[in-house]
């Protein structure tokens, strides 16, 4: 792990991005997905894996969130995730809200695989973030 002793404690906030792309009637059973909500299922899943992100990337350091959010959005062709993570630390937290979003895409194929495995997770990625030494960042 890189030492980051030296790096003072600032507010960090990442905003991340996914996408699940499921055909029309996979979308149209998710009111009725015998396994549950499978947004809701995928939110609580990307904040729970938001907070263990050390325990899943190696050289990732552990850091105390202030704030994790997973909002999942149903679009023409699949389910858009964008996540939150923030923290006052002294390192960032891109990786814990591409985590969230990760974890929450996979949440939702799991839940969905029995009516079709044809669905798709693409376009993981950090649409911005903000502090630390490196500044801010935003997708272009």
């Amino acid at each position: 792990m890189v030492d980051v002793s030296e790096k003072p404690a600032t507010r960090r906030e990442a905003h991340a991005y996914a996408l699940v792309t499921l055909s029309v009637d996979v979308l149209n059973e998710l009111p009725r997905n015998p396994k549950g909500n499978p947004l809701e299922v995928a939110r609580f899943a990307g904040i729970q894996a938001a907070k263990r992100t050390a325990d899943l990337i190696p050289m990732c350091h552990p850091l105390p969130l202030t704030f994790v959010d997973v909002k999942t959005t149903i679009i023409d062709g699949g389910i858009e995730i964008r996540t939150v993570a923030a923290t006052t630390a002294g390192t960032g937290v891109e990786m814990e809200a591409l985590i969230a979003a990760s974890i929450a895409a996979l949440t939702i194929y799991d839940m969905c695989k029995a009516l079709d495995k044809a669905i798709v997770i693409r376009e993981i990625r950090l649409e911005r973030k903000t502090g630390g030494k490196s500044g801010d960042y935003v997708r272009s």
